[in-house]
């Protein structure tokens, strides 16, 4: 058999990698190179493409130190019974690719994941080998996400976290009997004080000492973690209900939700068909809700049907059609918390609401200039020269904004 180039490894690392999900480096301290000593930034805008939550566009080369694993996950595309082709670079062909597709300014930073190889020590180490290299013999100041192995030992995972910008630890399912039916090797016990580990640890690195000089900082852009989706048989209120407990205990950045689905081969243990993207795209828009505009879980599934989220319209925007009864509201007079459940308008939008009806009272026309989107704003909100009149009650009002239905074909 020939030795792989690094190419072909690249190829099949970064192609890998597409399952699991990244996040952008806002968040994490400043870092440039512009006074000459060093190398790279983790500001400004830049192989794979991230958005902070402010819209900027994050490049990052996105791989998997390898795509060999000792694990059985029933679910993952790399198990070790699985029929792909594998590859695995060594820690020193991470750093020189990071640092070459860095230099022809292709990447603001590095997204690590790994297969589980010889042990969960023995990888972890070889990934933070990787972003020790970069940050301390290449002084390398662009962005760091280490995905790191719960199973592997706290002083490595610390190490990992005063290396990285971000770490995050996958949960992997939503439910712990998920876990161990489809992830024997994996404890969600382990998995749990691997997290709360971490953020005891970001706590401490923000508090001083008695001399009053501050720890190093650690994971400074946060952790967060990926739950598989559409793997076992839990549904959308369970699987948020989980989220919202996870952010309260861990003080995640974030969640992702990954409609996870391997390629089908002849030793795959159980028959997976890839959920929709539309559900994906709903529980990122419900975990929104949930974390920015004030809805609780009661809110966004009472009105749900087998507690799943309606795919043909927005979260928002279904909890708006089954609670009519708060609806029309006066963008001139309601409060903020009622205004963040208009469908159509964002926060940045109730933002500007808010300053500018200080000065003069707003009319239909003023919303749009405000960010609003009246296609579904309108139905819900009464304005100086506009009001609903009976369209909020209307029995159609729904089919307004549900794609129409389509032929199918039969060929």
């Amino acid at each position: 058999m020939s030795k792989m180039t690094l190419n072909e490894k690249l190829a099949i690392l970064s192609d890998a990698a597409k399952y699991d999900a990244s996040c952008a480096s806002s968040g994490s301290t400043r870092r440039d190179s512009r006074d000459g000593k060093g190398l790279g930034s983790n500001e400004g805008s830049g192989i794979c493409h991230a958005y902070a939550p402010d819209g900027r566009c994050i490049s990052l080369l996105k791989i998997l130190m390898t795509n060999f694993c000792i694990y059985d996950c029933a679910y993952c595309v790399n198990r070790v019974s699985s029929n792909v082709r594998r590859a695995r670079f060594t820690p020193e062909e991470v750093v020189e690719l990071t640092l070459e597709f860095y230099r022809r300014n292709y990447i603001e930073g590095l997204f690590l994941s790994s297969g589980i190889i010889r042990s969960p020590d023995a990888t972890m180490s070889d990934m933070v080998q990787i972003a020790r290299s970069l940050r301390k013999e290449h002084n390398f100041r662009g962005y760091i996400h280490l995905k790191t192995i719960p199973d592997a030992s706290a002083d490595l995972i610390a190490e990992a976290g005063l290396l990285a910008d971000r770490v995050s630890i996958n949960v992997e399912l939503p439910t712990d009997e998920a876990v161990k039916s489809f992830a024997p090797e994996k404890d969600p016990a382990t998995i749990r004080k691997a997290m709360a580990d971490v953020r005891m640890r970001r706590e401490a690195a923000t508090e001083k000492s008695h001399t009053g000089r501050r720890a190093p900082r650690f994971a400074p852009a946060g952790q967060s973690t990926q739950m598989i989706v559409g793997a076992d048989g839990a549904n959308d209120t369970t699987i948020l209900g989980n989220s919202t407990r996870l952010y309260a205990s861990y003080g995640l950045k974030r969640v992702y939700y990954s409609a996870f689905s391997p390629i089908p081969d002849a030793t795959a243990k159980l028959p997976l068909v890839r959920p929709p993207l539309e559900r994906e795209h709903r529980l990122y828009q419900a975990d929104w809700l949930l974390r920015f505009y004030g809805f609780d879980l009661h809110d966004i599934t009472s009105g749900t049907k087998d507690g799943n989220l309606d795919l043909h319209i927005d979260p928002k925007l279904a909890w708006a059609l089954n609670n009519r009864h708060h609806f029309p509201v006066d963008v001139n007079t309601a409060p903020r918390e009622m205004l963040l459940r208009v469908p159509g308008f964002g926060v940045k939008t109730v933002n500007r609401i808010l300053g500018t009806r200080r000065h003069r009272a707003l009319r239909y026309e003023d919303l749009t200039r405000l960010g609003a989107s009246l296609k579904k704003a309108k139905s819900f909100i009464t304005a100086a020269g506009w009001s609903p009149d009976a369209l909020i009650d209307s029995e159609s009002l729904r089919a307004r904004f549900a794609p129409p239905p389509e032929q199918l074909s039969l060929f």
